[in-house]
């Protein structure tokens, strides 16, 4: 819940001048409140930045207040969409039940769902991610079509904690979540407290195809460093 439309607008003149040296075939999508993606959509024509939104409702239309519904997400050239994020269980309500509800609305829509799975501390210390994740993922999964989709195992005890995972233990994550698709090339991305000076140790290992970005996403020049990792 950061930028209005005009801290949006100071945000894109800053970071799409940035992209001109990114890599060919590196994808980066902007996932902006609901108040921002028109706007940004207008401004993202004929860029290389895809719009994505925070969430979206599992009915076409109805009496959901505060809820978005699909289309009026496409209407406005949205491509993707965050299901499912650590904040939204945690503070929202959010189930499992929930959350494959919001995939399969996404899918019908022809939006790409951001599906976020992850442990808290507690889980962790009790050597429960594995279990934890698998269990996540066979109820968010069920009837979803894995060739439209992207998995983000963010570990909850490492988003905006300062915390952040070991490369090599999210690598590991991330390969166990490999082994439970379908489609093995699924991008599978890495979030919690990924910055600019972590963000080459985590992309370099062979498991994390991606980063989801936090805070670290909030200032052009940071996200920017981000994108165009070594």
């Amino acid at each position: 819940m950061f930028k209005t439309q005009e801290e949006s607008s100071e945000f894109l003149q800053g970071f799409l001048p940035q992209l001109e040296k990114t890599p060919e075939g590196r994808g980066v999508v902007l996932c902006a409140p609901f108040t921002s993606l028109d706007l940004m959509s207008k401004n993202l024509h004929n860029s290389r930045v895809q719009l994505g939104a925070q969430n979206i409702h599992w009915e076409d239309s109805g009496a959901y207040t505060g809820e978005i519904a699909g289309a009026m997400l496409k209407e406005i050239n949205v491509r993707y969409v965050i299901v499912g994020h650590s904040e939204r269980r945690q503070y929202f309500g959010e189930t499992d039940e929930t959350v494959n509800k919001r995939l399969l609305a996404a899918q019908r829509h022809g939006l790409i769902p951001i599906l976020c799975v992850g442990e808290t501390k507690e889980q962790r210390d009790a050597n429960e991610t594995e279990s934890v994740i698998i269990n996540q993922l066979k109820k968010d999964l069920v009837d979803v079509n894995q060739e439209q989709l992207v998995i983000a195992y963010e570990p909850i005890w490492a988003i905006g904690t300062g915390d952040t995972c070991e490369a090599s233990d999210a690598n590991q994550v991330i390969g166990m979540i490999r082994s439970q698709l379908k489609v093995a090339d699924v991008p599978i991305q890495y979030g919690g407290s990924v910055k600019p000076k972590n963000i080459d140790e985590i992309m370099a290992q062979p498991e994390i195809d991606g980063a989801l970005v936090g805070g670290a996403s909030l200032e052009p020049d940071s996200f920017a460093r981000i994108v165009n990792y070594q």
